[in-house]
């Protein structure tokens, strides 16, 4: 009896430690709807907030004239053309690349168990900058479509790295340590190509890189938006069908995941091409946007736990977050300069990122 009697009770705990666990995850997917609903609120905030005074009950005006709503009488054509064709592109754009560049972070830190990797680690970033340098150097940027062309060499520069880096792990093996050694190595070989031609350039090509290095949302356009928009939505379901594969090689490691049936060197190309792909993407029509895909996975990870059931989707809002308030305060701070977001969003995300490691240590002593 008293065998039976102690089954029971083990049986009530697992089944009301279930139960626990099911609560917590339905209030983290209604926190992160929630999350959702304030980066759409911030999004038209933003969208409001320039140099022509614009509020935000005339944005939400001309995004239901967008969608076949009357247009407002007291709405002038200069407005709409300022909020069409001006804002709101750069605003889809911080969303889409902020969003990007946290999934991506989220994944490839994930397959590594290494909280240092960012999708920067494979030389991307400095892939790209070699590419549109080279671009601009050659003379492309004073032709007309020549952004076009830099957009271009900037995104085949960056999958030529990641080409190498893959290249590499498929010869020895892709464990993480390889992959994150060869990332390292084209890094600085990047680097250094960039230095060369930035040291071989003129001042008005100097310029023209080192500016493109800064990371910008002033490039933005429609059609960079709908190109960023279609990889995304390819890209998403791809890496959100694998968050169990991510659970069990970030929690356990190769040996854990494999015993549970994981195929991981498989998923680790898969999943690191698509991020990979996606922050070639962003890069290449916004120019080097750092510290998004390090921390943003970070700071969602402290906030909603480690299950990248969560974390994938959230850690794309968070990021979304950082660098829409990071481009605001470009624009506001220093008005009528306009600060590139590269640099405003460090200002920003370390002390919003400080705080929160703070906080979790203390919670974890106490």
């Amino acid at each position: 009896m008293a065998a039976i009697g102690g089954a029971l009770g083990e049986e009530r705990a697992a089944e009301a430690a279930a139960l626990r666990n099911l609560r917590r995850f339905r209030s983290r997917i209604l926190f992160i709807v929630l999350a959702l609903a304030g980066l759409g609120v911030l999004a038209i905030w933003c969208t409001s907030v320039g140099a022509a005074n614009i509020g935000m009950q005339k944005v939400v005006s001309i995004l239901a004239h967008k969608m076949g709503a009357p247009l407002p009488a007291d709405l002038k054509a200069s407005e709409v053309t300022v909020v069409t064709h001006l804002r709101l592109p750069r605003i889809a754009t911080a969303v889409l690349g902020g969003a990007a560049l946290g999934v991506s972070g989220t994944v490839m830190q994930g397959v590594t168990r290494n909280p240092l990797v960012s999708p920067y680690t494979l030389g991307v970033s400095a892939a790209a900058a070699f590419g549109a340098s080279l671009a601009i150097i050659v003379g492309f940027g004073e032709m007309a479509g020549g952004q076009w062309v830099i957009v271009t060499a900037a995104f085949a520069c960056a999958l030529l790295s990641a080409a190498l880096v893959f290249g590499a792990g498929l010869r020895v093996g892709t464990a993480p340590e390889t992959v994150i050694l060869t990332g390292i190595a084209l890094m600085y070989l990047f680097v250094a190509g960039t230095a060369t031609i930035q040291f071989l350039a003129t001042e008005e090509q100097l310029a023209s890189v080192v500016h493109w290095t800064f990371g910008s949302l002033t490039r933005a356009g429609w059609l960079a938006v709908i190109v960023m928009a279609v990889i995304s939505l390819v890209s998403w379901p791809f890496l959100f069908r694998h968050a169990w594969s991510l659970n069990a090689m970030a929690s356990g490691g190769d040996d854990f995941a494999r015993s549970l049936g994981v195929p991981v060197e498989r998923v680790r190309f898969s999943v690191c091409f698509v991020a990979v792909l996606l922050t070639s993407t962003v890069i290449s029509f916004t120019g080097v946007i750092g510290f998004v895909g390090l921390v943003a996975p970070h700071m969602a990870r402290i906030i909603i736990g480690t299950d990248h059931r969560l974390l994938l989707p959230f850690s794309g809002i968070v990021g979304a977050w950082l660098l829409l308030a990071a481009d605001l305060a470009g624009r506001v701070l220093v008005a009528p300069t306009v600060l590139p977001v590269g640099i405003t969003v460090a200002y920003l995300g370390v002390p919003i990122f400080l705080h929160l490691v703070l906080r979790s240590r203390q919670r974890e002593i106490a």
